[in-house]
């Protein structure tokens, strides 16, 4: 017998049994992504990294005091990673560095939902007109040239004073980004309010007298939530690339602050000389891209209709 999104328990809450019911279909979730290994793998690398950025204080070097005497060091036991044109240690400017790549990811995926959902849910709630005008808007930032605009953005909020955006901060960073990674949030969350504001239970509440905010807010949205997760992981991988991409460029978080990127940029030019400059920053931009990716892989997994259907029996 064939089932269809309609026939897969819905999340509602307001009564202990629904509650229950929520913990259920979690509890599925989680038992559907840790049989994925890379997801796993990938969970368990990002939280080493994150870790490892999050006790960078504890590193006996500061990242932006000089040492010429130990200038262009290769890896060793005192420094693992080396050490860069001033003598600074590697590792501690790697993990500093991390701080802000990773800060950014975050900043960037908040400015993203706070947007994308937003006009996504209205957009496939109401339809319409509505739904056109704001559909005709996500489509034209979907046609910008990304890396041109945000190079763009930056050097203009480099050069012009506002109020609370300091120069070279990683705020500035994440709302560039931020403000140009909205549209796939959008584009989802209209897909999935198209098919779930037709569904039975939201009907029977809309018959019962619930609000327009009531139904979005405590019925669609939560039954939504798969895709907004999984597209959060990804975009942080995303943020990250753009992150190191435009510091690389000169655009993003400028020296003596450290990030991903901008390490990457200041290792071009000795890179056949001392290539440990351009490894470590590399391989930890890479190692992040990689979980976070698995991670979502495991989430898309985890949440796909199809898998729900085929282990319906754990519900």
């Amino acid at each position: 017998m064939t089932q269809t999104l309609g026939d897969l328990p819905q999340i509602e809450y307001g009564t202990s049994g629904s509650l229950t019911e929520a913990a259920s279909i979690g509890a599925g979730i989680w038992k559907r992504f840790r049989r994925h290994p890379g997801a796993i793998a990938g969970s368990i690398i990002l939280l080493i990294l994150i870790a490892l950025c999050i006790f960078a204080p504890l590193s006996p070097y500061d990242p932006e005091v000089s040492n010429m005497d130990e200038r262009y060091q290769p890896p060793s036991w005192s420094h693992p990673m080396g050490t860069d044109a001033l003598g600074r240690d590697l590792l501690t400017r790697v993990l500093y560095g991390g701080r802000i790549s990773l800060l950014v990811g975050l900043l960037v995926i908040g400015i993203s939902i706070s947007i994308g959902v937003p006009v996504g849910a209205l957009a496939g709630y109401y339809g319409g007109t509505l739904d056109t005008i704001l559909m005709r808007i996500t489509d034209t930032f979907l046609t910008l040239p990304t890396l041109l605009v945000l190079i763009l953005l930056s050097a203009i909020l480099r050069e012009v004073e506002f109020p609370l955006i300091e120069r070279n901060s990683v705020l500035t960073i994440g709302l560039v980004i931020g403000i140009l990674s909205w549209m796939i949030f959008a584009r989802l969350v209209r897909a999935s309010f198209l098919t779930i504001r037709e569904l039975d239970f939201v009907s029977a509440t809309r018959a019962l007298g619930g609000s327009d905010a009531r139904i979005i807010l405590r019925h669609i949205l939560p039954n939504s939530i798969g895709p907004i997760i999984v597209e959060a992981t990804l975009e942080m991988g995303y943020a990250i690339i753009e992150e190191s991409g435009l510091s690389f460029l000169g655009f993003g978080i400028q020296p003596p602050t450290p990030s991903w990127g901008n390490l990457l940029s200041n290792a071009q030019e000795n890179f056949t000389k001392y290539p440990w400059l351009a490894i470590f920053p590399g391989l930890m931009i890479f190692l992040a891209i990689i979980s976070v990716n698995y991670i979502g892989d495991g989430l898309r997994d985890a949440v796909d209709p199809y898998k729900v259907i085929e282990k319906a029996g754990e519900y």
